[in-house]
């Protein structure tokens, strides 16, 4: 998923067993002490983590990753998001945690400690609570259309080869809902406990990844973590920051082309605005990419225009769709800096179960609320390429990378 500040999400599932199943509604209300030690794995030139959609093993639109939690290491699988910031995952006696998942037992890792209520972490949480008479630090969050509440604590996280000792998360306690990630969420947003964070001097808060279809079942996407081992040929853009959504990677989205038409979009409708939270952002916890109305509404009709084939009714929360196989044309964002992104075919129509109706995998925001003004760059349209963010040199690169097999 995406923000922990009141969003939209779109969740779509389709047949993944032997009994078929009916495309389902989209639509779903969303709503975002001291350095970690680092183990002697320092000098490692580089981490690449496989990737794999979570569609297919955990039924959620969220890609994941392996991560092993405590000593000795308990394993899970993590939902990825570059809108969040703090990791959490569901402990032994959690209220409300998805049944028939793993969860953390906290007796069983001879390093966890919880952290207390007055500390510097405590405080950078959202929504801390810490009430008369209690000594562990607890914080309140929304995602998607649930809720939670977690107590705040440490303990080792590995991935792939490299541990971070001492790494804060949220040991979830109570959820409401069913819109948590069933065993997780590691959060790669940039608040100062988020993975980019509380690793930075292993890292250097660089890092990229590279995301196979959601169809697939494999990990051949992969995370790669730090400097080494990143494309030295990708074009990037400038990394924009938001002092009222600091977590969010912006960037500048300046035109859209269909085919090879720029559409007569307002710059008003990519505009960076502070003030308002308007602009353009790179969101991997988002399925599927949202633009505000009036970019929306150009897209689709140069779309539907070029396709020329009679549009089928509204499905869920895409409005163009076809009852028919379409030959779809390419869609390309230009971002600052004379950059491209062109989206072929596979970045661009979902199809139902039994391939009888194609829609374009794109949505129109709200026209009013918090997110009428934002673009969303989500993860069905970044399948297949490498995505790097730089934060040390502000900017965001873009290459095209087949990960999916």
């Amino acid at each position: 998923m995406s923000f922990s500040l009141l969003f939209i999400f779109l969740l779509l599932i389709t047949s993944t067993s032997s009994t078929p199943h009916s495309y389902a509604d989209l639509l779903l209300a969303r709503s975002i002490h001291d350095k970690p030690h680092i183990s002697s794995l320092a000098s490692a030139p580089r981490s690449f983590v496989p990737i794999a959609p979570g569609r297919q093993l955990l039924q959620i639109p969220n890609y994941v990753i392996r991560a092993q939690i405590g000593t000795p290491p308990q394993s899970f699988l993590l939902a990825i998001d570059t809108s969040n910031d703090a990791a959490w995952i569901p402990c032994t006696s959690c209220v409300g945690c998805p049944p028939n998942n793993p969860s953390f037992s906290p007796s069983r890792s001879t390093t966890f400690r919880a952290i207390p209520c007055g500390s510097s972490q405590c405080s950078q949480v959202p929504n801390p609570a810490c009430p008369t008479g209690q000594t562990t630090c607890a914080f309140n969050m929304s995602y998607g259309g649930s809720s939670f509440q977690a107590g705040l604590a440490q303990d080792s996280l590995s991935l792939a080869s490299d541990v971070v000792t001492s790494y804060t998360f949220g040991c979830l306690q109570q959820v409401t809902g069913s819109s948590v990630p069933p065993q997780g969420l590691l959060g790669l947003g940039r608040g100062p406990l988020s993975f980019l964070s509380q690793t930075k001097n292993l890292y250097g808060s660089i890092f990229s990844y590279c995301l196979p279809s959601f169809r697939s079942v494999n990990f051949t996407g992969t995370l790669r973590l730090g400097p080494k081992g990143q494309p030295q040929r990708i074009k990037t853009t400038p990394l924009l920051t938001n002092p009222r959504r600091p977590s969010l990677y912006y960037v500048n989205m300046v035109g859209i082309r269909v085919g090879k038409k720029v559409l007569p979009i307002p710059a008003s409708s990519f505009a960076f605005d502070p003030n308002t939270g308007g602009g353009t952002i790179i969101d991997a916890g988002t399925m599927f990419t949202m633009l505000v109305v009036p970019a929306y509404t150009a897209v689709r009709d140069e779309f539907r225009r070029r396709v020329k084939v009679p549009v089928a009714p509204p499905l869920g929360g895409f409005d163009t769709c076809y009852n028919t196989a379409i030959t779809a044309p390419t869609i390309t964002f230009m971002f600052d800096g004379g950059i491209t992104v062109t989206l072929p075919e596979e970045n661009l129509l979902i199809r139902s179960s039994f391939g009888t109706i194609t829609c374009l995998a794109m949505a129109a925001q709200p026209a009013t609320g918090v997110n009428s003004v934002l673009n969303v760059i989500a993860n069905m349209q970044q399948q297949n390429h490498r995505v790097l963010f730089d934060i040390p040199n502000s900017r965001v690169g873009f290459a095209r990378e087949p990960c999916t097999a």
